[in-house]
């Protein structure tokens, strides 16, 4: 058999490998995915690569404006590299510029030319393995911070309830789901010594690991505090001071906390900065929790009013964040307190309405986008008597 025969039995084989490459390179790729990198995914990148950039108005004329927009995106890659990766990146432009000048190069004798060369070629082989080398580099970096931020989540995790939570004569259902691989949402509920019951719900300022670490500090003051002494006022002062001196300038978060006596429905609450609890009376009445308070750590004076009721029988409790009602449908309009408010309203024990306000929020965004921001939702149902 000759060698072009073998050659003729081998191409099935290699189209084959070659299909099944083109396959794996494109597994997960949806069309949507391609219109939201030229879209919102673009529009994301010159937005945070622009930050701290040239604060001048962007030139009216179109060919200026798009050459303004080419050097707020270099310098803004640039400053956001390590030294020694910008001098990479330079190379890498300077080599790029080199590729697309004249780049011929010959030497005459008295016969006519003797050498001739063109150094384009070389340039972008230059520029290309420079850049390639910088994009590894990047990436492995971000590699390497997704695997803290996986073990960050787990902490986190750790730190929130899991499975079903018993009260006696109450029903609770509850959820928390982040926008990013660290949220800043906290919720739980603590045993107390004399059978209470404590109840937490709070939102940390920001997104990701920074958020995720106000929230670890709030779950440690409000576990420390609440043993000490579980009353709301003291519980909050401790969470501020925490947060005020530990947070920075930037972080706050807003809490609901309150003390719940399962057996006589008696709750004793402060919110601070947080969306108002719906409480469902048993005639359909719908009553908000709260009064308009400043966030934790906000600033150093906390004026926080403490509030008592009764849930009687038959009646629930709705807590929530407000990456809720805050969610953005495909329209751009939020899910909104209304909608919330007539879910609620609606009633049912404490699984029905969580499920409910669940399904209704996620037929109400888009499937294919990602929220934009921290959702926690806590469902208690007293049982009727």
């Amino acid at each position: 058999m000759g060698t072009g025969d073998r050659g003729r039995r081998d191409r099935p084989g290699r189209f084959q490998r070659f299909e099944q490459f083109v396959r794996d390179y494109t597994a997960g790729l949806r069309k949507e995915d391609v219109r939201q990198l030229f879209t919102r995914e673009m529009a994301q990148t010159y937005a945070v690569l622009a930050r701290d950039q040239d604060e001048r108005a962007e030139p009216k004329r179109r060919v200026f404006r798009f050459f303004y927009r080419i050097r707020i995106v270099l310098l803004g890659l640039a400053f956001r590299l390590s030294p020694a990766r910008r001098l990479l990146f330079a190379v890498a432009l300077l080599a790029g510029l080199l590729a697309m000048s004249d780049n011929r190069f010959s030497v005459s004798g008295s016969h006519g030319t003797v050498f001739a060369w063109d150094a384009s070629g070389f340039w972008s082989f230059v520029s290309v393995v420079a850049f390639v080398c910088l994009l590894a580099m990047e990436l492995v970096d971000r590699v390497l911070v997704r695997d803290e931020l996986e073990v960050a989540r787990g902490v986190q995790r750790q730190l929130l309830p899991a499975g079903e939570v018993a009260i006696p004569g109450w029903s609770v259902a509850h959820g928390y789901r982040t926008a990013n691989e660290v949220g800043g949402d906290y919720y739980d509920f603590l045993p107390l010594a004399d059978g209470r019951v404590a109840l937490a719900v709070g939102d940390a300022s920001g997104h990701g690991m920074a958020a995720g670490l106000v929230m670890a500090l709030a779950s440690a003051a409000i576990h420390t505090a609440a043993e000490l002494d579980p009353a709301p006022l003291a519980v909050a002062r401790a969470v501020h001071r925490v947060v005020l001196r530990t947070g920075g300038a930037r972080a706050f978060m807003s809490l609901f906390y309150g003390v719940l006596d399962p057996v006589t429905g008696e709750l004793e609450y402060v919110g601070a900065g947080h969306p108002f609890p719906l409480l469902r009376r048993r005639s359909g009445e719908l009553e908000e929790l709260g009064r308009g308070a400043l966030p934790l750590g906000m600033r150093p004076a906390l004026e926080l009013p403490a509030d008592r009721v009764r849930i009687e029988p038959g009646e629930l409790l709705v807590l929530y964040s407000d990456g809720l009602p805050e969610g953005l449908g495909s329209d751009g309009e939020a899910f909104g307190f209304d909608r919330l408010r007539e879910l609620g309203r609606q009633g049912g024990d404490a699984a029905a309405v969580h499920r409910r306000i669940l399904a209704a929020f996620d037929g109400w965004r888009r499937a294919d986008e990602s929220l934009a921001d921290d959702l926690t939702l806590v469902v208690l149902a007293r049982d009727p008597a």
